[in-house]
Order: C-alpha cells, then structure tokens, then sequence
C-alpha cells in the first residue's frame, strides 16, 4: 500500500526518469543509425587502416656464377623479426622474455621502442637464425611479426672473398665484384597489401600494389677451381714464410679474363665479425709495390723494338758495377759480358741499366704505358690502383737505370699479369676483364710479334738451369718466367731487412695460355727471393691450372732443358768464333749524353760508403 501510495504521490519524478529512458533510447537508436549508415565507409576505411597495412615485397639479388655457371653468390630467404612499437609498448610486461630470446638487454629494447614509440615499423633482429625465429614466434607477444628478407651466402667463402666482395644487410653491394655490378645484380623490392591480426601477424594477402623485380644473374670469368688452387698455395705460402700478405692473380692470356685473384690475409664473408680492419680490400688491385726484376723483360722489348739490340747482342756489364756520382748500381755476382738474352736469365741489373741508358727516354716511356704501367687496367673493381710512372720529363740517368730493373715506379699484381700478357698473346695487351668474354677481344699492339717472340725465348732461360726461376717449371710443360725481389720503401728509405718476393710467368712457352703473377710481400723466414718464396707458387698452381684446363703439354722436361742449354752453348760458342765480337754482336755502350753522373738519387739510390760496400737498395737481382 505506501509503495503504491508513494508512486501516485511522485507523478513528476516517475514521468521524469520514463522520459529520461526514453531520450536514452532515443540516443542510441540514433548513434547507431549514424554508426551504420551515414558513416558506414568512414569507419570502413578505419577498420581496414587498423588491420590492413602495405609491407614491403622483397625480391632476391642476382646470382654471381662461374665460367662454368657453378654459384660462387646465392641470396637466401631468411626472417627478419619486427615490432610495431606501439602494440609492443602495451604489453610491457613480455619485453624481458622476449629481450632473452633475442640476445638483448630489457632495458635497452624498452628505450629502443621509447624511442621509436611513433612508429609502425622498426626491426627487432634482422636476419635471425632459424631458431630464434621459432622461440620469437612461440612467445606470441602482440605487436612482435617477421619479414621475409634474403641474405647472401658465398659457397667458397674466403676462397674468393676478396674479389667477390659482400653485400650489406639491406643486400647492397659493399666491395668487389658485388659492388661494381651492383646496379644489376640488386633487387628492386615491390609492394603488397596484407591484413594482420592484433599481434601484428599477416593473416592474409589482399592485392599486389607494386611487383617485386629479382636482380639480374652475372657470369664472371672466374673459374672456382683455379681460384680454390691459387688461393691454397699462396696461403701455404704465407703461412710457410711468415708473410705479411700476398697476392696472386690468373689471366687468360689471349682473351684477358681473370680465371683467378687471391689475397692473404683473407676473410669469410659469411661471418661479418670477420671484417676487421683492411681485411676486405683487395692488394691484386689496391697495393701498389716497385716490380724489380720482373721489369727487365720490358726493358728488353723496348730495346729489341728499337732496332738497337738484337738476343745476342752483347752487353759489358762492367764487373758487376755501375757509378752514379758516389752512388752505385750492382749486380749480385760480375757476370762480364753478357748477351742481352742472359741478362735477363742472370738478372743483371747492370747490364738492364745500360741497355736502357742507350734508349731514348721515350721509347722506353712508350712501351712502359703501353703495356698499361700508370694506367687502370680497366677491371671496374673499386678501389683499384693505377700505379705510379712518372713521365720521362723527370728523369735523370740514374732514374731511368733503376726504371730498367723494377725502381722508381710501382704496379699493381694485376697490372703486372696484364702487362706479361703482352709476351704471351704476340705483343698484344688484351683487355682485362672479370666477365666472362662471349666474344673476342682486339687488345692493343705494343711491340712486335717477332718481339714477344724473342723475349718469350728469354723468359725460358730465367726459368732454365742457369736461371734464377728454376723453381717454377711445370712437368711437361715449358714455362717463361721472370722472378723478382725488391726492398720495401720505408719512411726512411729502402729497408735493409724488408723485401717483395715476385714472379710472373706464362704458360705453355710455345702457344701461351696462362699468365700468372706471384707477390709476396714482406716474407719473414725460409728465404726472401721471388725464385725461392713466389716461383714454388706459381708452380703448384699453373701445373693444376693447365690440367683443369685440359691445355695439351708441350714438351718434356728433359726436352725443354736441352733446348735451353743449347741455346747457351750456341751464344757463347758465337761469340768465341767472333774473336769477342763482331758487327752482329756488338758491345753497347751508353750514349754521351747518358753517361752517369751525380744525382739525388729520389728511388733510393744508397750513398756510398766506399767501393766495396756500396750498393742500389734493388740490387737484389732476381
């Protein structure tokens, strides 16, 4: 009864909430009319924009092959693992365990994300190993989801690291061939609509906004398994010398492909905590060192070409001295007179300064540029080294005696190949390369092919019984060849205690299909010289190299030594008939003008401290 009683005595109070019910009602009907049909696309768009995202689409980076089209670089998929910042910053409380699946400190991914708090994207690890990528994803943490990347992957490894080169996280092209051919080899990534889930996993893929490109294949003109056996023996070599480094460069002689370059000390681009340092850079290309010895055969050429000297004509190598003022040029022993044949098969720095003294600056300039010294060799790799010639303007006698033995001017190893090739392919500097060619190349004539020829002839005497290469012949096969050693400039001139041990050489002698050039640079024990320390090398490799090859022998061992001391014996026996000389074999002098006189001596000449002790810092005749 007071209920009832209480409800007629309050009829305002009881209109009032019915009304107020109802304006409720009212309200709702009228939100949700709004909600569903007057702005039905706008909350559409915003439903889609919270689920929906546009990712990028990866593409995979060009292979590099061999020759033989074997993978020397293959990109990979692999997941990266991302976050987007403001999903993960809400749930806080998983960032410890999953900071310990990723190798991370709380704290620091905790600031990471402050930091990037903005953001819808930021990469938590990129490239991770398939195991974290399954620990990551187990956790389920919101905001936490992988991107499909590429990673590249180098089959050889430190084999070809220095001449392939490596990419960057991102797949970009870094050093090497990689770098230089970037532009090709590189994928230009697409994009894709996906919807994700609240954690931020793609659970479906709605279009393709732009396609993926992969990057394009590269055949290069490396062959794998004569750059695995150069790479073998120079390392053995560096290890079994105690060297600082070396290199060793492989050309085709007719065609200028580089079938193999290896570098020491090396590195795995597989494992970036391996790139410390100068590590990556590649010597074939960037370090520059003075030749010595392996120059005089260009000296020859230049003097052969000039129509001056002839193989047998006959140099008085002065007792084994040569004076400058108060500076001297030695030889190792005094060989007497030679023929300018064996000056180069004894090395006879006195009997190459006379020869060139009896030049003209310009000639030998000429065949010095011709053969490429101070020019880029056109490989495309970075970094690459163009040598150091100064311009014949500049010389004075003495510099342009030590020019004629490997002073004075400094090459590269692959300067160096390209330039012997010019013995092996007829007097013609082929262009290098390290694509594989698909066509023939014309090259550059420097000199003759009577020229070459000749100097060829040479080459095998160095490496003959008398010669100071005898260490790189090749079973079955006859082999030229010029060792060389050569004391490094220091900041205090030429070291006494610091040396380059080279060789270059090619092979068969009688139809050249390989050049090989050999450095090795600061060897600590076990012998110095370019015959002891580069030649071994060039041996065990070009004896594999030609058989890989299936390049057919061309002579016995036993045949090629008694062809080689025949021709000795058919030199000296001409020149004891002559009487000590004839028209034909004439004693070169140097010309008035040439004669030696004092000079600063600028590539290093030693000032003597009295006759007997005296001598060039390059004496050292290899």
């Amino acid at each position: 009864m007071s209920r009832r009683r209480d409800s007629t005595r309050h009829p305002v109070r009881t209109a009032l909430v019915l009304a107020l019910l109802c304006l409720g009602l009212l309200l709702l009907a009228g939100r949700a009319l709004h909600l569903q049909v007057l702005d039905a696309d706008f909350l559409q768009v915003q439903g889609q924009a919270r689920h929906s995202r546009v990712v990028k689409d990866n593409s995979h980076r060009g292979m590099i092959l061999d020759r033989n089209g074997a993978p020397l670089a293959v990109s990979t998929p692999v997941d990266s693992v991302w976050a987007h910042p403001p999903t993960l910053i809400e749930a806080g409380q998983r960032l410890p365990e999953l900071a310990a699946v990723l190798g991370m400190n709380a704290r620091e991914l905790a600031k990471l994300l402050a930091k990037h708090e903005a953001r819808e994207f930021m990469y938590l690890k990129r490239h991770a190993s398939p195991d974290m990528v399954a620990r990551v994803m187990a956790l389920k943490v919101p905001g936490v989801a992988l991107q499909r990347e590429y990673r590249r992957y180098y089959p050889l490894g430190q084999v070809a690291s220095h001449v392939l080169g490596y990419t960057s996280v991102d797949d970009i092209g870094q050093e090497g061939i990689e770098l230089a051919h970037d532009n090709s080899l590189r994928a230009i990534p697409g994009q894709k609509r996906v919807l994700k889930d609240l954690r931020g996993n793609v659970v479906e893929l709605v279009e393709s906004v732009v396609l993926p490109k992969a990057g394009q294949d590269l055949v290069v003109s490396l062959d794998r398994h004569v750059q695995y056996l150069a790479y073998r023996e120079l390392k053995t070599a560096i290890e079994t010398h105690g060297a600082r480094g070396g290199s060793a460069v492989v050309l085709d002689a007719q065609t200028g492909e580089v079938l193999a370059m290896v570098n020491e000390p090396d590195f795995n681009p597989n494992n970036r905590m391996s790139f410390k340092g100068p590590t990556p850079r590649n010597r074939a290309v960037t370090d520059l060192f003075e030749p010595g010895s392996t120059m005089k055969p260009f000296t020859i050429a230049a003097a052969l070409e000039s129509g001056k000297f002839r193989p047998d004509t006959l140099i008085d190598t002065a007792g084994g001295a040569i004076q400058f003022g108060n500076r001297v040029i030695r030889d190792v022993h005094p060989y007497g007179t030679l023929t300018v044949a064996r000056v180069i098969e004894k090395s006879s720095n006195v009997g190459a300064s006379k020869i060139a003294l009896a030049l003209s600056k310009q000639t030998l300039w000429d065949t010095l540029t011709g053969v490429g010294f101070g020019l880029p060799t056109g490989s495309g790799l970075p970094g690459e080294a163009t040598g150091v010639l100064h311009k014949p303007g500049r010389w004075v006698p003495v510099e342009q005696a030590s020019l004629s033995f490997g002073y004075g001017l400094s090459v590269t190893p692959l300067q160096l190949a390209r330039a012997y090739a010019a013995f092996a392919n007829g007097g013609v500097v082929p262009a290098v390369t390290l694509l594989k060619r698909t066509d023939a190349t014309d090259g550059v004539r420097v000199f003759s092919e009577n020229t070459a020829r000749e100097v060829r002839a040479m080459l095998e005497l160095a490496v003959g019984a008398e010669g100071t290469g005898g260490l790189a012949r090749v079973a079955d096969y006859r082999v030229a060849g010029k060792t060389g050693t050569v004391r490094k400039l220091t900041a205090n001139g030429y070291s006494e205690s610091h040396y380059v041990a080279w060789f270059a050489g090619l092979a068969p002698a009688t139809n050249p299909r390989l050049v090989m050039v050999v450095a090795v640079d600061d060897p600590a024990r076990g012998g110095y010289f370019g015959g002891a320390v580069a030649a071994p090398v060039f041996a065990r490799v070009m004896a594999g190299a030609l058989r890989l090859l299936d390049i057919a022998p061309d002579a016995p061992r036993e045949e090629v030594h008694k062809i080689l001391t025949v021709r000795n014996e058919r030199l000296a026996d001409d020149y004891r008939d002559a009487g000590g000389t004839t028209p034909r074999m004439q004693e070169v002098g140097l010309h008035r003008e040439q004669q030696p006189r004092a000079t600063p001596g600028r590539y290093g000449l030693l000032p003597s401290r009295s006759t007997s002790t005296s001598m060039y810092v390059g004496t050292v005749a290899e």
